[in-house]
């Protein structure tokens, strides 16, 4: 049986934000070195590019996510609401942590925080595909 209009679109728009906030943070992280030996501004010219996406694509996930839960509000039961939950804290610590190695002005402020925001993000992400299963 396909999915419906409305669980594609959902499910859609959650991976294409997921795929920018995640895939984009380890994407940026992997070309620091090299954008360092371009100059001492690129990295931080680059993160501000990518936060022009990053951030609508963390809300889209904020509210895709919240369309999820309304939609598989049969799945409610003692693991999986554990998970979920989990996941919610875990969600928010990525947006935190993001924020905050956004605002940070010393080399080990934004080592700490991008390392928080990398694992956290991640995290997310499987705690997703557990909820899916």
């Amino acid at each position: 049986m396909l999915a419906s209009a409305s669980d594609i679109v959902r499910l859609s728009l959650h991976v294409v934000a997921a795929t920018i906030w995640v895939g984009g943070q380890l994407t940026l992280a992997a070309l620091v070195p090299a954008l360092r030996a371009a100059g001492a501004d690129v990295p931080r010219a680059a993160a501000r590019a990518f936060n022009r996406i990053a951030w609508p694509a963390f809300a889209v996930l904020l509210v895709t996510g919240g369309w999820n839960i309304a939609a598989t509000r049969d799945d409610d039961h003692g693991a999986w609401h554990v998970t979920l939950i989990v996941k919610m804290v875990v969600v928010v610590l990525s947006g935190v942590t993001a924020f905050l190695h956004a605002r940070a002005r010393t080399r080990a402020g934004l080592a700490v925080f991008g390392a928080l925001t990398g694992v956290t993000a991640l995290a997310a992400l499987v705690l997703g595909i557990a909820l899916a299963g």
